[in-house]
């Protein structure tokens, strides 16, 4: 498969290069002036899980090709988008008359309604999906991150169509395991407030990183997360349906929390989907805290917790 990664992001880079060791014909495209930026070559330190439950240590030279143009009748089968929410509408209206046979996989959080955010790409033509994956680029270029050994794939309550089968099959080929969500629209809703709550308490920190190893702060964002609840009740989500994904704010959070404290100061992998988001700076975690606030108070939900880490989040506060 021909696979054309929209941008050079984290998210990007970590599949695209899991996806080319895989076989498959992986390029990027970039804004125009990038290109030379970027260099042709990503420097990449990651812990990938996809074979071993405590991680194989990858240090390597990527060589990658990038593109600055995009022209309607190009040859690629694939289309991953996978960027901040606040950004996948730009990047819709660019790329729909851009498509030419391609499918397109968007691939990451969503607030609104998901074929509103992607609009006017042809409903068609998409495959829904999230990453198991994560870290940053560091201050010398050097991409630090995790790869878990699964991605999450979804539809709307109907069998994937022959397009989205032969995406997961990329996947696949590429030694990392489907895990599907009927719901996925509801699933993505629970993410991101469970991104809102986390990321919340690490911007009061300063940064996500700060989290590692810290049973308060981690707390702290799963009681946030907690009371963000009765908000995805308000916008029709059956919580019912999502059990396995609510599991760390319904149980006790003194216990989740503990846990996690423990796994992110000693366990190699579980510390690095932390501490490899240093970026004071980044952008999407004070979108992610501010559309989540803005919504709550739409609906007329209470979430004190979240409201007082307003000041951390607050409009165009970076």
């Amino acid at each position: 498969m021909k696979i054309l990664m929209f941008g050079r992001g984290v998210i990007a880079t970590v599949y695209g290069w899991a996806l080319e060791r895989a076989g498959h014909e992986v390029e990027f495209y970039v804004r125009p002036g990038r290109a030379s930026m970027y260099g042709d070559a990503i420097d990449l330190d990651l812990f990938d899980t996809r074979r071993r439950v405590w991680g194989r240590r990858v240090a390597e030279k990527w060589p990658v090709r990038y593109h600055e143009t995009l022209e309607p009748d190009h040859d690629f089968d694939l289309i991953v988008v996978s960027l901040p929410h606040h950004r996948l509408a730009e990047a819709s209206a660019f790329l729909a008359p851009r498509i030419g046979k391609a499918t397109v996989l968007v691939f990451g959080n969503i607030w609104t309604e998901p074929q509103d955010a992607i609009a006017p790409l042809p409903l068609d033509r998409i495959a829904w999906g999230f990453p198991q994956a994560g870290g940053g680029f560091d201050a010398d270029g050097v991409l630090r991150g995790l790869l878990l050994p699964s991605v999450v794939f979804g539809t709307f309550g109907r069998p994937p169509t022959d397009r989205e089968r032969a995406v997961r099959q990329a996947f696949r080929e590429a030694g990392l395991r489907i895990k599907e969500r009927p719901d996925f629209r509801g699933w993505l809703w629970v993410h991101f407030v469970s991104d809102a709550g986390l990321l919340s308490q690490g911007l009061r920190r300063g940064s996500l990183s700060e989290l590692a190893g810290s049973a308060g702060d981690l707390r702290a964002g799963l009681l946030t997360g907690r009371e963000l609840l009765p908000l995805l009740e308000a916008r029709g989500i059956d919580l019912r349906r999502h059990r396995v994904g609510l599991l760390p704010f319904r149980a006790p959070t003194w216990l989740t929390a503990s846990a996690l404290a423990w796994l992110t100061a000693h366990v190699a992998a579980a510390r690095v989907s932390l501490t490899a988001h240093s970026d004071p700076d980044a952008e999407e975690p004070r979108e992610v805290c501010r559309d989540t606030l803005a919504e709550a108070r739409r609906l007329g939900i209470s979430v004190p917790r979240l409201e007082a880490a307003e000041p951390h989040f607050g409009e165009r506060a970076y």
